[in-house]
Order: C-alpha cells, then structure tokens, then sequence
C-alpha cells in the first residue's frame, strides 16, 4: 500500500503544484519580523525524545529572531513513514512547507515538481560545493539544479578486529585491498563448529534478509560503478553482475556469514566482538560497547578498483505549494547553521554535511565517526533514478532472489533496468 501510494502521490503533485504556486502572494516584499502565518515542517531528523524536541526548539527559536510572527508546526516522522506521509500531503493537496528527505530521494520529488529551486534564494551548485562536504553536493541536485540542502550524512566504512587477525596470523595493520583479498582473509577469519555452524562470521555485511540494498551499492562503488550515470543505471555493464556474485559467493560458496545472519540488537556484530570485519555505520559509543573495543578496532575503505564508502544522510527542501518560501527557506537555514548541524548530526549517528567540521564535537566524539568524516570523498549514495522511491523496496526483493539462489544476478539486474525506466 506505501508503494502505490507514492505512485498515486506522485501522478497528482505536477498539477497540485501547478495550481498553487503560481500567481499567490510572496512574503519576499514583507519584512520578516512583519510575516504571519505558519509553515509545516516534515522532518525524519528530531527523533522523538526530551533531546529531539530541545534540538526543535532551538531551531525554531533561531528562526523566530527573524521571523518571530511565524508559527512552526512539526511533523517528527521516521523514515519508516516519511513516504506514506509525503504521498498523502501530495495527493491531498496540503504539502508541507519544509520537507527533509533522505539520499536519493531529491531527484523523485524535484522531477515531479514538488520542490521549489533553491537558486530563488541563492543557492546554486557553486554556492553549495564552497558551504557543503563534496560528498553531498550530487544528492541535492536535480537536472544540475539545487532543489534540497544537505543538513548531515551517515557514512560508515569497513574495519577489522585486530585481535581477530592476529589471531589468524594476519597483518591488522595490512587490510585487504581487493574484493577478492576480503573473501580469502574472510575464509581464514570464520570460525566453525564440529558441525560447521559459523560461530563468528569473517565478514559481516551488516543486513537482515529483504536489506542488502546499501551493501550492493558499496560493492559496485568499489567496482567503480555508481547506481546510476546521468539517470541511466551504471549495473549493467559487467560491474554490476560482478558485484551481486561475490555477495552471493561469500555468502552461499565461501560460507564466511548465513544470508541475512545479523546480531540480536540489530548492530553490526564486530560492535560485540561477534565478527572479525565487516561493515559499520559512522557513530560508534565506545562508553556503549566498551573501550576495549573500539581499541580493537581498524578502520579502511571498501575498495578494488577504486576505494568507497557507503553514505546516507538528510536534506531539507522547500515544497512548492507554500504560501511562504522565504520563511520556510529562513527555516533551513536554522538548522544548517554549524552548531545545529553538529547537534542533528550526533542525534542521528551522522556527521555535519556543512565543509570545514572536522574539529566539530560530532566529529571527533568517536572513531568511527571521524573516520567517516575524513573520507567523505569516497563516498557513493544510493538513488539517481526519477522513480527511485519506487525502486527501492524492488531492489531490496531481487537482490534477494540472487542471493537466494532463485536467480541469476544478470536476470535480476535486467530486470531491475527495466523497472528504472
């Protein structure tokens, strides 16, 4: 049902926008501290807790200095129902004012007209690769336009157990390379029992069953492919065939992890010392798992062809139906400032998407989160298609089918391709 209802959502915002952008009054021609009204504001980003509501209303209170007739009417979502929401407020004609999404996400909503053009407000592509990381400079673009406005990114790496390694008479301070030299150290690391039950995993990939979408993208990133090139998918030219066989043979030949074998908390297992390497996430509470782990830790990046790093994040976008842009933009850049980004960023185990944070305490709070920080060059996103919304939950449902031994990886990526057009 979410998935039909993006569809549903999305068929209508082109003539909803239409209808309601054109012709009505602008608060530009208005001081600010004259401006009345309210703006709604859909955000994934405050989790809901007495911190997520205190980070709220510290933003809103910036953003009351200048515009303090406007009221702000929160929408905390997740991205478990950011969608659902979305296509609701779409298809019933009452978008919301400020609306943060995740990577991949821009392309889908701008294409549609549900975003206004930030350049209204003067940001442009040059603007926003001088104020934001590199890194996420792409996800907020769409037909080389700037429609959202990057307030933090996840990205995590891979890193080793040190202790593992030597224990398996490998170099911790040497970390595979290759993808071929992650599956043979991978095979040296599993331990098994008498009955060949893996009892720690050589490589853990970090996702339950119906969940390696993020994992493909890494591995075809290291491939030197991205997802998508100029909205065209960039998995079908061998790389992408590549990628979906080693996940199935370190998986289904090599036996280093069980398909969709995780920990119980849902964390990555080298986070319990139950793995030797694998994947992480960029927030790691060493006062959580214990010092002694992060100690044991060794951080690189996923690489063969080209090194990569798996990167998520949010951004912040104007809807196209409100009735007050300049303050709905005003609000953004609330939450763009460096103290608030480096707030949201350490609620949502990310880091700040603004250039120049490294020295910031989300940065440097742990060393996973620095490591992430510090390779942000590295990193590749998923999305890139206009109907990517829909895709996604798809990808999830075919990879597995590889992974599975249901079908091969050049059946599942054709048609994967195919559903992109």
């Amino acid at each position: 049902m979410r998935h039909a209802g993006a569809i549903a959502g999305l068929a209508v915002v082109g003539m909803v926008a239409g209808a309601c952008s054109a012709g009505e009054p602008s608060a530009s021609d208005v001081a600010p501290e004259e401006v009345t009204g309210t703006i709604r504001v859909l955000a994934p980003t405050f989790p809901a807790s007495n911190e997520g509501q205190a980070a709220f209303d510290d933003v809103v209170a910036a953003f009351h200095e200048e515009y303090p007739g406007v009221e702000v009417e929160p929408d905390f979502a997740t991205f478990g129902n950011l969608n659902e929401k979305i296509s609701t407020a779409l298809a019933s004609g009452q978008f919301y004012d400020v609306v943060v999404t995740g990577m991949g996400w821009v392309p889908p909503l701008a294409s549609q007209g549900a975003f206004l053009n930030l350049d209204r407000f003067g940001v442009t592509v040059d603007t926003i690769a001088e104020q934001a990381n590199p890194a996420a400079v792409a996800p907020a673009l769409y037909d080389g336009e700037v429609y959202g406005y990057p307030l933090l990114i996840g990205a995590g790496g891979l890193a080793l157990s040190r202790s593992a390694f030597e224990e398996a008479g490998l170099d911790p301070d040497s970390p595979p390379t290759s993808l071929e030299e992650i599956a043979d150290m991978a095979e040296q690391l599993t331990i098994r029992d008498e009955d060949g039950t893996i009892i720690r995993p050589g490589f853990d990939f970090w996702a339950a069953a119906n969940g390696y979408r993020h994992r493909f993208v890494s591995v075809l990133g290291a491939l030197g492919r991205d997802l998508y090139e100029d909205g065209e998918p960039g998995y079908m030219d061998g790389e992408g065939v590549e990628a979906l066989e080693w996940m199935s043979e370190m998986i289904n030949e090599r036996e280093v992890i069980g398909y969709g074998q995780k920990s119980a908390s849902g964390a990555p297992m080298l986070l319990s010392g139950d793995a030797a390497m694998g994947f992480l996430g960029g927030y790691i509470d060493c006062e959580d798992v214990g010092q002694e782990i992060c100690d044991d830790l060794e951080f690189f990046l996923l690489e063969d062809q080209r090194p990569v790093m798996f990167a998520g994040g949010q951004l912040a976008s104007v809807g196209a139906q409100t009735d007050l842009p300049d303050a709905s933009w005003a609000f953004i850049e609330a939450m763009s400032t460096p103290e608030a980004q480096t707030v949201l960023a350490s609620m949502n185990f990310g880091v700040p998407a603004l250039a120049g944070m490294a020295d910031s305490d989300a940065v440097l709070s742990n060393p996973s989160s620095e490591f992430s920080y510090g390779n942000l060059d590295y990193s590749v996103y998923e999305g890139g298609a206009t109907n990517w919304l829909d895709l996604r939950d798809t990808f999830n449902n075919e990879l597995d089918k590889a992974l599975l031994g249901q079908a091969s990886a050049e059946e599942v990526l054709s048609y994967l391709a195919e559903q992109s057009e």
